[in-house]
């Protein structure tokens, strides 16, 4: 539960304001050739940065998937890049996101079924259409210390974002509907 004044702290406060961290786009094939190299080309022209190729951990004869064999894409956005693109996507979705998509650090994704519903995207009858999940990852400036090499630390859990506070960031600078 919040204390009382909590917006008070956070607008004078600038290390209490929540941010964007990254945003990892992923779109899993479930084959490899023809099918993921169409999946890389479409998220490169959509993040503008080269997708990094996935292997499959196990084998799973249902499927037709093999052990170590390339079945998915992905692209980690940071900084004006992920904002962009989240803008963009967030458009896909009508700005609506269900509260179930957010974790307990105020981390939230989502997917898109068509990637041709991001505004400004069009449809290549060569490429054909695939879907992508959007995972968003928000933290407060000074999460640094947790990550770093060098005297790495704990983050105190007065400086950890909840969901609610997660939410109203959504709310707020992005305008987002949150069902």
């Amino acid at each position: 539960m919040e204390s009382p004044g909590h917006d008070e702290k956070a607008n004078k406060n600038p290390m209490l304001t929540p941010k964007i961290a990254k945003i990892v786009v992923n779109s899993s094939v479930g084959k490899s050739g023809e099918p993921l190299e169409k999946a890389i080309k479409i998220i490169e022209e959509l993040t503008g940065q080269k997708p990094c190729i996935k292997k499959a951990k196990k084998t799973v004869r249902e499927f037709g998937i093999r052990k170590k064999e390339p079945i998915a894409c992905v692209v980690t956005l940071r900084g004006k890049k992920a904002y962009e693109f989240l803008t963009k996507s967030l458009r896909a979705v009508d700005n609506r996101i269900s509260r179930r998509s957010f974790d307990k650090q105020g981390n939230f994704s989502f997917g898109i079924k068509e990637h041709i519903d991001i505004p400004g995207t069009k449809y290549s009858p060569d490429l054909g259409i695939i879907g992508m999940d959007v995972s968003v990852t928000l933290e407060r400036p000074g999460y640094r210390v947790k990550h770093r090499h060098r005297a790495n630390s704990k983050v105190g859990s007065q400086h950890l974002l909840t969901t609610d506070e997660a939410v109203s960031f959504l709310k707020d600078t992005l305008g987002v509907e949150i069902t």
